[in-house]
């Protein structure tokens, strides 16, 4: 008997990344534009906040910064003001295309570099001894940071409306 062919290891870290992005959007389908920026936790941050947070903080940080070394970004990291926060004349259909567009880049800087290269640039004393050395790790990380906050916006939607996502029910 033959096994079906599996897929290679990069398209199934992708499948599993792309998933957790698909969620991420997918929560947040239906929700208005003051829905979208309202604080619903202590912590204050929107879920408009936290999709700014996952364009800046994670795709383009981790795929265009640290996979890839793009120095006009890496020179403006400093500048960047509180990715949670988002400017009030922003409209919230900018902030989901602007994380639609950084996943479009991350994809390309994923399909040009090997799973096993190093990172083209690591932020100097930023995490301590704590480093991702191959983008196949840069790849997990993303996978479960996503998940994470995935998880944050599936809490947050119920709060506001009760819409849950892919709940099994017994």
């Amino acid at each position: 008997m033959s096994r079906p062919a599996m897929p290679a290891e990069n398209e199934l870290l992708i499948k599993h990344l792309d998933g957790q992005r698909r969620h991420v959007l997918g929560i947040l389908e239906g929700l208005d534009e003051g829905a979208l920026r309202r604080p619903v936790l202590p912590s204050g941050w929107s879920c408009l906040g936290l999709v700014r947070h996952l364009t800046e903080n994670d795709e383009r940080f981790w795929f265009r910064c640290v996979v890839h070394g793009e120095s006009e970004i890496i020179a403006t990291l400093s500048r960047t003001a509180n990715a949670w926060q988002v400017d009030p004349d922003v409209p919230a259909a900018v902030v989901l295309d602007r994380y639609r567009q950084e996943i479009d880049h991350a994809n390309a800087v994923i399909a040009a570099t090997p799973l096993d290269a190093g990172p083209a640039w690591w932020p100097p004393d930023q995490f301590g001894d704590w480093r991702l050395d191959s983008v196949r790790e840069v790849l997990l990380h993303m996978i479960s940071e996503t998940a994470c906050h995935a998880g944050h916006l599936d809490a947050v939607r119920e709060l506001i409306d009760g819409r849950t996502w892919l709940v099994n029910s017994a």
